[in-house]
């Protein structure tokens, strides 16, 4: 599965699949493309392990107030790290597995993964220079 991200610098568009190794760039001028991608069950997993890069999972749900707040935030992160980290939302009301995998009982929850090994967890909502705080800090 994929996703269709258009270039920041050229506004080309960039099929971006959920799932490979490598680092997304723009098939025309080869900048860094945000991530920013819904996963299923079955591609989390993968997506975490095969990821060169580091990746924050947001779980969230259509019903959640909190959730919808963060998206933009994320969305702002996925961009201006775009090359440096992967933002994959799953959505908990189609993979419940998944929140039951990862003892999830509060949304927006979101985990901080690097080499598809879990290095933060952030429950509850927060502003979105919070958010990239938490990351970078994470990371370093």
């Amino acid at each position: 599965m994929s996703t269709t991200v258009a270039c920041p610098t050229c506004n080309t568009k960039n099929r971006v699949p959920v799932v490979t190794g490598g680092r997304p760039r723009c098939a025309s001028c080869k900048t860094d493309l945000p991530w920013l991608v819904e996963a299923s069950g079955a591609e989390l997993a993968p997506a975490l392990e095969r990821s060169a890069l580091p990746v924050l999972v947001d779980l969230w749900a259509p019903w959640c107030g909190p959730c919808k707040a963060i998206a933009p935030a994320l969305e702002q992160l996925a961009g201006d790290l775009a090359g440096t980290v992967r933002v994959v939302k799953v959505n908990v009301d189609h993979a419940p597995e998944i929140s039951a995998r990862l003892g999830v009982q509060g949304i927006p929850t979101m985990v901080l993964y690097d080499g598809g090994v879990e290095i933060a967890r952030q429950v509850g909502a927060l502003p979105g220079p919070a958010i990239r705080e938490w990351v970078e800090r994470e990371l370093r």
